[in-house]
């Protein structure tokens, strides 16, 4: 029997991600290799590892054909054992051969290269179709070479200058296109087809600058508008592309702007500096070329995270003199969105280096607590990947405007069919005419048909009043006056920025009265991201702060401390004597704890501590410890420097067990000054309560306190500590080193280990903290579900954080379901199956079966790729797979398990669901395999369904893009208004795409603020926006609409009437003057005055009462109903006026008389205005 030749091993091949060998023994097995290709696609096949007599061992690959070259494939054989080459010089590694003992290789380095034969080797190393994009350092004459295809035979360069532009016009495409986007519109087509035909003196019956000076005037009025909002985008891509930065030019580093910078060059990057482009960091001031990095304008967190120089050029690269001799060439996938991802090789000196993301510094990264980095830059200008997620400019048109497009159509039908009745009759009275008139038949030209042809287009342009042109050009100054009253709203204006609301949009006013979906940004948008610290329970006793906390205090507490940070609020004179006495060993540990059990970095300014975390939490936290005497003052790779009540101590780190959503706890295990040793864990409750050695009173307390402080939407953790005995630690060591060097299930294998050590643990306490909020979020947020508008967060933060927000500004309750993503999976799967047994048409139940569940979903941003693949741009091959993490793959046996029972509840609770889904025609219904739509769109529609029926939808780790893509999912599935609202660039595709698109003026707002219709202080500001100027103004217009219509056709009918008595002759019963000034004048204030002061209820009211919001949701104002009733009542208006003033003027004669055709006109005129101001005199409420 020959022994196991190899158990687990990891080889890395040099263009490849590692690939995987599973576990395999015998002299004769297989084994699947599978690898991630150099365009992020999947490449696997399998691989025979046997031992002959006599042989070495034999390394087989049978690759499918295409994979690799020809005349490569086969067999390599070896001589001897096969050795792995570590990357790093000194660990060379070999697999025994057959006569050797077996046993585990374990192999310390991750990444390792296969000595193969030359052919397969280069074979293996050959980059896959898509790794197409090489940039060399310091060669813009190497990287220009490169062109691409841009319109028919025309090439252009391949790679993109560092120049942006968010503008939508520039100086020759503006007339085009704002041209092109005005005649969009319907009645724009429709005024001008008018225009047209009044041209033609055969048919004209109004003079043709009758309506064109109109027309002209609502181009000019409307391209105005649009011009100055692009002329706002142009400014801030000015300020951009001109900003400062350091280029290497020759051997010196010369200030260049950004707009200057090319792929390949070299730049220089300082503390506080913006990342001009998407670099490969190449060196840093920092230890092992590390550099600090802060992401908020990419994925909204404000917390530090740290990028890593590739080795080779750490060691090389330092100094000026080296980075201008570099020569090295960028291979990598072509410019995308994944913010995320990258892959790539660094070919330098004939070799080749594997890249990832962690090597990449991202175009509007701040650099933190890094003295000088260096970077070459790999994508520029719109190739990088923030820009590749900004979207673009949308045209944005409300849904009262497509109406009234639709509205114009039918009207224009309407008045086509009229024209035609009215000029078949013409044909017959013109017949009779010159029949019985033959002596006057020198005045008739043309034969009947073809008078009977022209008497129809001077109908049509007759009766084109119908449609006001001043209709559409008051609705601009309504709309131009709603948004000054935005502006000048005191209730939304913010004293300490110094910041009013502005409506940077004004044609979407009486649309933010109909909105039913809320997207929002977590960071800067709910939250101030301040973390205070709030209470604590150490030992069963609640330390609250002290009363005085709200008074000015005559003595700072913390004087003594020289460590001490000022701004720490938390007071609590007991506490701090418990702790200056150190009489109470639980009270030591707690702090001890605090100041140890943590990954906060600490740098020192001005001769102060300033600690930099990973959340704001952790910062929280060790401030506390810090201002009460236990300061964190320094780490290294394995210990941490402490000051506790003034003497300096050392801890050796002898283990760190990070925190993740499974483990829900954070371990570290030290070795104090003293030689004992101590393990240190916090954590959540549950999982804390779960591994203590005992329950007492002391932890029933501190349950007590839990229950409290979440009351309060406090942010909770447990602490507890124990010691551990050497003997039993050098056996865990073992164990632990064991499971750290496995290449396959490490995730699991070290989650086991940790649980063995996190066992039998001594409470310390709890801790509380409150997340601030910004001020009245959760009052907003109830106000406006009480509207029937639907929140979702869409964040790029952690899945704990978004929840803790959600539960604190009242998102999600305890009493609810929340569903997470493997949950949905099953529900989607219940779903489709309970579809199809039971068709649509059969199996109806009544809303009795519907479950009353409130129910929430928390997912991410990898698992919208799953669903979004019908809305993304990218190929289907580069979506990763969800939960293929062994980390996410493994759970708490607790969790295991309810696992079962939650599954089934879940599954019952939408089996029910579905039911009512399919009997109230919301489901997809069931249809045969010819249907146009794929599995994909029944996928989204089924997951929309059922977010909709969620009360909240929490999305973490999303990109930008996935924010867009989400908002264009409801979009598309719900026909909804929808509303985003952020306050950083990683937001302002999110705030394209939505019909309504708001940003917050803050410290990271600028770009969201120029790129969104709405710009609020705060997120408070929101509920007045909606509730009050946008309900306003939906029902001001409407109102304005409703009555303009029917104003339009109590004038206009009375022409069609007057067509019975006057031949069919296209005779007009007005005065041209008459028409021109009837809505320019005659009746403008009334209308204007609907349109910019009307108010139903007062602003109070529409506040206290937000269900009055529904109806703009329901567009219950204004819609087809009551167009007919408008045009309805206009008819009965017209026949009134007309028939009345004939039936009076009939058979009279006189001075007195108005039965002449002028003196009728006239009064008829007179009749039309007094009831229609009549009219809007009943249609104003004072």
């Amino acid at each position: 029997m020959v022994p196991s030749l190899m158990t687990e091993c990891q080889i890395g091949i040099q263009g490849l991600q590692p690939i995987t060998l599973e576990p395999i023994t015998g002299p004769q097995f297989t084994s699947s290799v599978e690898g991630m290709g150099v365009n992020g696609s999947r490449r696997a096949c399998s691989c025979s590892l046997g031992v002959g007599p006599g042989q070495g061992p034999l390394l087989r690959f049978p690759l499918a054909p295409g994979r690799l070259p020809a005349g490569v494939g086969g067999e390599v054989r070896a001589a001897g054992p096969i050795p792995f080459v570590s990357r790093l010089p000194g660990h060379a590694l070999s697999v025994p051969s057959a006569g050797s003992p077996g046993g585990r290789l374990a192999l310390r380095w991750g990444v390792v290269s296969l000595c193969l034969s030359a052919a397969l080797h280069d074979a293996l190393l050959a980059p896959a179709s898509a790794f197409t994009w090489e940039v060399k350092a310091n060669s813009r004459t190497y990287n220009s070479q490169f062109k691409k295809n841009s319109f028919l035979c025309w090439q252009r360069q391949k790679y993109k200058s560092n120049v942006i532009y968010t503008a939508k016009y520039n100086v020759f495409s503006f007339l085009p296109l704002n041209l092109y986007e005005q005649f969009c519109r319907i009645s724009n087509l429709y005024f001008l087809f008018i225009i047209i035909l009044q041209g033609f003196p055969e048919i004209s019956t109004l003079p043709w600058f009758t309506l064109f000076a109109p027309l002209m005037c609502l181009l000019i009025i409307r391209a105005t508008r649009d011009l100055v909002d692009d002329i706002g985008r142009h400014r801030s891509d000015r300020i951009v592309n001109n900003r400062p930065c350091q280029i290497l030019v020759g051997r010196r580093f010369l200030w260049k702007k950004w707009a200057n910078l090319r792929v390949g060059d070299v730049v220089c990057l300082h503390r506080d500096n913006i990342v001009p482009a998407d670099l490969l960091l190449l060196a840093s001031t920092e230890p092992s070329s590390l550099c600090y990095v802060e992401t908020t304008d990419i994925d909204g967190e404000t917390n530090l995270k740290f990028r890593q120089a590739p080795l080779v050029t750490h060691l090389q690269l330092t100094n000026i003199r080296s980075m201008a001799s570099f020569q090295g060439k960028v291979v990598c996938e072509e410019p995308n969105s994944r913010l995320h991802h990258f892959v790539g090789c660094l070919e330098w000196d004939g070799r080749k280096h594997p890249l990832d993301s962690g090597n990449v510094l991202l175009r509007g990264c701040r650099v933190r607590n890094t003295d000088a980095c260096y970077g070459m830059v790999i994508y520029a200008g719109f190739d990088t990947k923030i820009m590749k997620n900004c979207g673009k400019i949308h045209l944005k048109r409300t849904k009262i405007d497509h109406l009234m497009n639709r509205l114009v159509m039918l009207i224009f039908v309407s008045l086509v069919l009229i024209s035609m009745a009215l000029s078949f009759g013409f044909w017959f009275k013109v017949k009779e005419f010159k029949a019985k008139h033959h002596y006057v038949s020198s005045k008739h030209l043309y034969s009947a048909a073809t008078e009977t042809f022209l008497i129809f287009w001077g109908f049509l342009v007759l009766l084109s009043t119908m449609v006001p042109m001043a209709m559409f050009i008051l609705v601009e100054f309504i709309y131009l006056g709603n948004s000054i009253f935005i502006n000048w709203d005191m209730q939304m204006y913010y004293a300490p920025q110094d910041e009013p609301a502005k409506a940077r949009s004004t044609s979407l006013n009486d649309q933010l009265g109909q909105v039913e979906y809320i997207f929002s940004d977590k960071t800067g948008t709910l939250t101030q991201n301040i973390m205070t610290f709030k209470k604590c329970c150490i030992g069963g006793v609640i330390y609250g702060p002290d009363e005085e906390e709200e008074t000015p205090h005559k003595e700072n507490p913390y004087l003594w401390n020289k460590f001490a940070d000022g701004k720490f609020l938390y007071r609590n004179a007991k506490l701090m004597r418990a702790v200056r006495d150190s009489e109470d060993e639980m009270v030591q540990e707690f702090w001890r704890l605090l100041a140890i059990c943590h990954t906060v970095m600490v740098q020192e300014k001005d001769n102060q501590l300033v600690y930099q975390a990973a959340s704001p939490d952790e910062e929280a936290l060790v401030t506390a410890a810090r201002n009460f005497g236990y300061v964190f003052l320094a780490r290294t790779q394995d210990s941490i420097t402490v000051m506790e009540l003034g003497e300096e101590r050392v801890y050796q780190v002898l283990a760190m067990m990070d925190f993740n959503s499974i483990r829900k706890r954070m371990s570290v295990l030290v070795r104090n000054p003293e030689g004992s040793i101590y393990l240190y864990t916090k954590g959540a409750d549950v999982v804390i309560f779960e591994r203590l050695h005992k329950k007492g009173m002391k932890e029933w307390t501190t349950e007590e306190a839990l229950a409290c402080f979440a009351q309060q939407t406090l942010r909770t953790l447990c602490l507890a500590y124990k010691e551990v005995d050497e003997g039993v630690y050098q056996e865990w060591c073992q164990r632990h080193q064991e499971a750290s060097i496995l290449l396959q299930n490490r995730a699991h294998a070290l989650h086991q280990v940790y649980e063995e050590m996190e066992q039998g643990l001594q409470l310390l306490g709890a801790t509380a903290i409150e997340d601030r909020l910004q001020d009245g979020v959760c009052d907003t947020i109830k106000c406006l579900r009480q509207g029937r508008i639907k929140v979702w967060v869409l964040t790029g933060d952690k899945q704990e954080t978004a929840v803790n927000i959600g539960f604190a500004c009242h998102l999600l309750s305890e009493s609810m379901l929340i569903l997470e993503e493997k949950d949905i999976v099953r529900i989607l799967e219940a779903y489709w199956e309970t579809n199809n047994n039971e068709p649509g048409g059969k199996g109806r139940r009544k809303k009795r079966f519907l479950p009353q569940v409130k129910m929430a979903m928390v997912i991410s941003g990898e698992f919208l790729d799953q669903l979004l693949l019908s809305l993304r741009k990218e190929p289907r091959a580069l979506v990763h797979k969800v939960n293929m993490d062994g980390d996410e793959s493994w759970q708490e046996p607790d969790e295991q398990k309810t696992d079962f029972l939650r599954a089934r509840r879940i599954s019952l609770v939408w089996r029910a669901l579905g039911i009512q889904l399919r009997s109230t025609g919301l489901a997809p219904q069931v249809t045969d395999s010819h249907t146009s739509e794929s599995p994909e769109v029944r996928r989204e529609r089924a997951f929309v369904e059922l977010a909709s029926r969620c009360q909240a939808v929490i999305c973490c780790r999303a990109t930008p893009k996935q924010k867009a893509l989400t908002v264009a999912l409801v979009k598309k599935y719900q026909r909804v208004v929808t509303l985003a609202i952020g306050d950083g660039a990683n937001d302002t595709n999110m705030i394209k795409t939505a019909d309504i698109g708001v940003g917050l003026a803050g410290q990271e707002g600028a770009q969201a603020a120029q790129n969104s219709d709405y710009v609020l202080a705060r997120f408070c500001f929101l509920k007045r926006l909606l509730l009050v100027h946008g309900r306003w103004s939906y029902m001001r217009v409407c109102k304005f609409l409703r009555y303009f219509i029917y104003k339009s056709v109590a004038c206009t009918m009375v022409q069609i009437w007057f067509a019975f008595y006057s031949g069919f002759s296209a005779q007009p019963l007005y005065e041209g003057w008459f028409l021109g000034f009837f809505n320019l004048l005659y009746s403008t204030l009334p209308v204007l005055y609907i349109g910019l002061f009307e108010q139903d209820v007062s602003a109070e009211r529409s506040l206290e009462l937000p269900e009055l919001y529904v109806a703009g949701q329901k567009d219950e104002l204004f819609n087809y109903w009551v167009f007919l009733q408008a045009l309805t009542h206009g008819t009965v208006t017209s026949l009134v006026n007309f028939f009345v003033t004939l039936w009076v003027s009939h058979d009279s004669a006189g001075p007195v008389s108005f039965s002449d055709y002028q003196s009728f006109a006239v009064v008829v005129a007179m009749s039309g205005l007094l009831s229609i101001t009549m009219e809007v005199i009943l249609t104003i409420r004072c």
